[in-house]
């Protein structure tokens, strides 16, 4: 009888940690790995042409974010199951990528015993958290967000488009430079970037760069 074969998409911008997970996974008869994305617009690309079952996502990617893909990836009608794989190990991080969706939340330095078991078990309505991260904490958080008054976050203040041009702002594009990728006026961007800085109340160019930071929407080598 043949088993029936999860199919991963995997998402990081560092070639040889794509290809340490690859080898990871291939212990697995019933994984196959179908694809890989280095940056978040090729990963949001490949899941919709690929439709894998498990999207393996790093957070901090280039162009787009891995919790914006998240976000955009669980909203789809037959959207994958999301395990964010990351360095990052604060809550802030772990309640932004179950927010968007994600089905797993583990950490890289764990992935060689975790990963495979997030894969398997990992489920939006119970996600699969590594054992250093405060599971309880995490829940209470997670009940507050769907209560009846959660916790406003500012990020969650911008559009999907206003995230976007914050994050490429951030690794340093210039607006010209913003406005051909995303196939929009430069005058636009420049509306854009001025109602970010309002809504987040910052004041420079510095500033945004250290939020963007702060909220792992760029990592700190930017």
């Amino acid at each position: 009888m043949t088993v029936a074969s999860i199919r991963i998409l995997l998402a990081d911008d560092h070639t040889i940690v794509r290809q340490g997970l690859r080898a990871l996974l291939a212990g697995e008869d019933d994984f196959r790995v179908v694809g890989e994305a280095s940056d978040g617009r090729s990963a949001l690309e490949a899941a919709e042409r690929l439709r894998p079952d498990v999207v393996v996502m790093d957070i901090a990617m280039p162009d787009l974010n891995g919790i914006e893909v998240t976000r955009r990836l669980t909203s789809l009608p037959s959207s994958p199951r999301v395990v964010m794989l990351s360095m990052y190990t604060d809550l802030e991080h772990v309640l932004h990528s179950l927010q968007a969706g994600a089905s797993g939340y583990v950490r890289k330095q764990d992935a060689d015993v975790e990963l495979v078991a997030a894969v398997r078990a990992g489920r939006p309505d119970d996600p699969f958290l590594s054992p250093s991260i405060d599971r309880e904490l995490v829940d209470e958080h997670m009940r507050k967000a769907r209560g009846t008054a959660p916790d406003r976050d500012d990020y969650q203040l911008l559009t999907a488009r206003e995230r976007e041009v914050l994050q490429l702002v951030a690794e340093g594009r210039l607006n010209k430079q913003v406005a051909a990728e995303l196939g929009i006026a430069v005058r636009t961007v420049e509306v854009h970037r001025a109602s970010i800085m309002r809504k987040l109340g910052l004041r420079d160019q510095a500033a945004l760069v250290r939020y963007a930071v702060r909220k792992g929407v760029v990592s700190g080598n930017t």
